[in-house]
């Protein structure tokens, strides 16, 4: 069973700057890409950044930068350096990836549990 765990959230304030990670564990053969999405309240979830196996990034507008995604040298790992953070960062970070287990079968998508950034003002 493949699972997403996210870790680094917490409460900040504005200006201040947060690291999530996102390591992905279980039966892996190889992963696509790899990124964090974002739901505020009362928002839909939005992309906020992503990193593809080739090491390709794309980030959302309103982040671009302030925030960096990298990934470990293993690539299953994902982590989002967050800087300059505003009160319109908060919101509940989820951790994306999309692998298989299996290289006949076709990619999957997963999601983490979610992790709460708080941002004060």
């Amino acid at each position: 069973q493949v699972q997403l765990v996210e870790s680094g959230g917490g409460l900040v304030q504005a200006g201040g700057s947060l690291r999530l990670s996102c390591a992905a564990s279980g039966s892996i053969f190889d992963i696509k890409d790899m990124g964090w999405y974002r739901q505020g309240p009362g928002k839909q979830r939005e992309l906020v950044a992503v990193i593809t196996s080739g090491g390709t990034t794309n980030y959302a507008d309103s982040v671009k930068g302030r925030f960096t995604i990298s990934r470990a040298n293993a690539k299953s790992t994902v982590y989002l350096q967050m800087n300059s953070l505003k009160a319109e960062d908060t919101a509940v970070y989820y951790c994306n990836a999309n692998l298989r287990a299996n290289p006949l079968l076709p990619f999957i998508t997963y999601w983490g549990q979610g992790t709460q950034v708080t941002v004060s003002s």
